[in-house]
């Protein structure tokens, strides 16, 4: 289900005009870094290349009273009315004008790409996240070089020294130290321990995406050995459903979909392949450095037989799933799919907005453009392999497909890329690709200080020694990024609460110490993905229980300082695969394909096999079709943009969907089937295993009786027959709070 966008009543916009001039209006709203960067990636570049010359302060003449160049001067319009109205893409005149609509034109006789009227529709949809204030520069300083090298984000990494605590009796590890450090320094102390069912069913979820079996339950719960917990960990590690968990957290970052996007939306149907590599990749804990290099340079590095090169040639992938705009017409068509690769680099893996610095020097952080095109040639010098799902010439030229495909050994399969002819690239002023200025030699970022720059020879693309730089063990960022991201996922917030940027406008992070105690390790353990994360959840700070603590929520309402575990919504995944692993319908088999389809019209695509009974992480995405309805209510990432982390929204939607949705009303109809065709038992005993299949532990007395109650009104009073009335039990607890929430 989508929300259809109303306009926005008169009276609404008007009342957000008369505050904002109330207010002063010199200093954007609070943005999210997410919402900073798309305005920085995808707004501004248009703004300056299209519109500046005619509706800026340095315009020789304003035209139309339009002012583009400031967060007021776009929201106030012109002569014709407001420029953009938040939260309404109809309302807005500039969205309208981009569009050509009636007698408005933008740039004037030249009709932008349908991908950027798509661009200015979603950041007007979001409410138009604008950081400039009413001169038309940034509401920050920008950072100087110098100021830069005195950066947290950008010093090596440390070795702080473990913390020495009153309570001394608390900690398991040193992980606990660093925390308790921090909330004995504000006189707090940390709630009781997680019980056992409370702590399984976490752990299960945040290492499988899967809930405990009641087997598991029991056999943990009577579980005297010292060592209990370590083997839990250990056996969920071990479990190949763990790559498909931590596997998706990494797609999110790839921006991974089977689908170009844009006006030719046309499929990729070895975009799977990608898919199954990073699964895979997780399952293995291949070091964190290799699966970058491998990603970035895989066709490049030496393989020791033709199973290795084909793995490493499909983790290319990783700069071919770009949206690709239409390249008829489009002289910048090139350089967005190099400036996607950029982002996907440097934001996916350094947490920097680095293509903010396509059309000029970085408004925040000490990047230059110069830079931004000193990275862009390692992408130039290097040949998209991005493989339509349709053998027509006009769709490949349009999808930007150049050169077909991979080929991997048994004659399959992949995307990816090889280098190409090597070059330096031109800057492109103002990010016009037909406005050149010089050449710049390929390099990286003077901001990451601590480490030379790569040094490349004349020939190839230099990608390899790109990836090498990158996973230095001196990067002050790789790591940092790496372990923040993991602990984001471990407690529902980084350490680093901006988990994709850790630059200027990047929140500062809440645990220094703790965070390059974590980086250092991680390096020295190998780049063990599996072993940190399971230092992590082996420390006292992660099994804590989330009871609320009066004295402690006074202090630390946020629970920053970590006094408890905060509950977390489960993603749109885990929530859909536990109502299938509950029913009984989940098949855990890999498909070993692409589910998704462009069903004949790849401008109008949709997804075929949405409800097939595997796991999520398997189902077809395709941009610009529906995502699958629970996982879109429940907040999917955005395959079109790097994502760190998800955003977690609370919307009617969600409880109309759990109380009506025909698809769950089948999952609570296989689960009261599996109830009533188990053992012989009385009804008490089976309102004890819904609890326990569904939400890892055993009713309250009064949920006993309540369950019992209402299934005696149902077969007695409504005369309605034991399976439907056993399905409504299940699907009440498939839509309760507690199902969807880890506590």
């Amino acid at each position: 289900m989508r929300n259809v966008m109303q306009p926005v009543p008169l009276a609404v916009v008007m009342a957000t005009m008369l505050a904002m001039t109330a207010a002063g209006a010199t200093k954007p709203a609070a943005l999210t870094a997410a919402q900073a960067a798309f305005f920085e990636s995808k707004i501004r570049p248009v703004l300056t290349q299209h519109c500046f010359e005619c509706h800026s302060a340095q315009s020789a003449k304003v035209k139309g009273g339009l002012r583009l160049d400031s967060r007021e001067g776009i929201r106030a319009g012109g002569e014709t009315g407001p420029g953009v109205v938040p939260g309404s893409p109809q309302q807005s005149l500039v969205l309208r004008a981009i569009r050509h609509e009636g007698k408005l034109e933008m740039p004037p006789k030249l009709r932008l790409p349908a991908s950027v009227a798509a661009d200015f529709e979603q950041w007007i949809a979001m409410g138009a996240p604008d950081p400039r204030d009413a001169a038309g520069s940034a509401g920050y300083k920008r950072m100087t070089p110098e100021e830069a090298r005195s950066f947290w984000a950008f010093q090596p990494v440390g070795k702080p020294a473990v913390p020495r605590v009153k309570r001394t009796a608390w900690p398991r590890t040193d992980i606990d130290r660093f925390i308790l450090e921090a909330l004995e320094g504000r006189n707090l102390v940390p709630v009781a321990d997680a019980d056992r069912p409370t702590l399984l069913r976490r752990l299960s979820f945040d290492l499988t995406g899967l809930p405990p079996t009641p087997s598991e339950l029991d056999a943990f719960a009577v579980d005297g050995a010292g060592n209990a917990l370590e083997r839990v960990v250990d056996r969920l590690l071990a479990s190949p459903q763990f790559g498909e968990r931590w596997g998706r957290h990494w797609l999110d970052i790839a921006r991974f979909a089977e689908s170009n996007g844009n006006a030719d939306n046309v499929p990729f149907p070895h975009a799977w392949r990608y898919r199954d590599y990073v699964i895979a990749s997780y399952n293995a804990d291949t070091p964190y450095d290799r699966f970058l290099r491998e990603q970035i340079a895989g066709d490049l590095l030496p393989a020791a037989d033709s199973r290795q090169r084909d793995t490493q040639i499909t983790a290319t992938g990783f700069l071919a799933l770009t949206s690709k705009p239409r390249a008829q017409n489009n002289p910048d068509f090139q350089m967005d799919l190099i400036a996607d690769q950029v982002d996907a680099t440097t934001r996916g893996i350094l947490g920097l907005s680095v293509m903010c610095a396509r059309c000029h020097d970085h408004k925040f952080d000490a990047i230059t453009q110069k830079e931004y095109y000193a990275l862009a040639g390692f992408f130039e010098s290097s040949t998209m392999l991005a493989g339509p799902g349709r053998p027509n010439a006009n769709n490949a030229k349009a999808a930007g497909a150049v050169g077909g495909l991979h080929a991997l050994s048994d004659g399959s399969p992949c995307m990816g890329v090889k280098d190409g002819k090597s070059t330096d690239t031109a800057l492109c002023i103002r990010g016009e690709s037909q406005k050149r200025g010089e050449r710049v030699p390929r390099g990286t970022l003077a901001v990451v200080h601590t480490m030379p720059a790569p040094k490349l020879g004349g020939a190839g693309s230099g990608r390899a020694e790109l990836g090498a730089w990158l996973t230095d063990a001196r990067n002050p960022l790789t790591a940092r990024v790496a372990v923040n991201r993991i602990w984001l996922h471990l407690f529902g917030r980084g350490l680093v609460s901006s988990a994709d940027n850790f630059g200027a406008l990047g929140d500062r992070p809440s645990h220094p110490a703790l965070l390059d105690h974590l980086a250092a390790a991680f390096v020295r353990e190998g780049w063990s993905t599996k072993k940190l994360i399971r230092a992590i959840v082996l420390s006292r700070v992660y099994q804590l229980s989330s009871a609320p603590s009066a004295p402690a929520y006074a202090t630390d309402p946020d629970n920053t300082l970590l006094w408890r575990m905060s509950p977390r919504r489960l993603e749109g995944e885990p929530l859909r695969d536990a109502i299938l692993l509950v029913s009984g319908q989940l098949d855990l088999a890999p498909p070993g394909r692409s589910l998704a389809s462009a069903g004949g019209n790849p401008k109008r695509p949709t997804i075929t096999s949405a409800d097939a009974n595997v796991r999520s992480v398997y189902l077809g995405i395709l941009r610009g079709a529906p995502l699958p309805e629970l996982l879109g209510l429940f907040d999917m990432a955005n395959p079109n943009i790097v994502v760190a982390q998800r955003e977690v929204t609370t919307v009617p939607a969600q409880s109309l969907f759990l109380m009506n949705s025909p698809w769950l009303v089948k999952q609570a109809e296989a689960f009261a089937a599996r109830v009533l065709t188990g053992p012989p038992e009385n009804d008490a005993a089976r309102v004890d295993r819904v609890f326990r299949m569904a939400l890892s532990r055993e009713p309250q007395p009064a949920e006993r009786a309540a369950a019992l109650a209402h299934l005696k009104q149902s077969l007695e009073i409504h005369k309605v027959p034991p399976a439907k009335a056993w399905a409504g039990l299940c699907q009440s607890l498939f839509a309760s709070a507690e199902f969807r929430y880890l506590q």
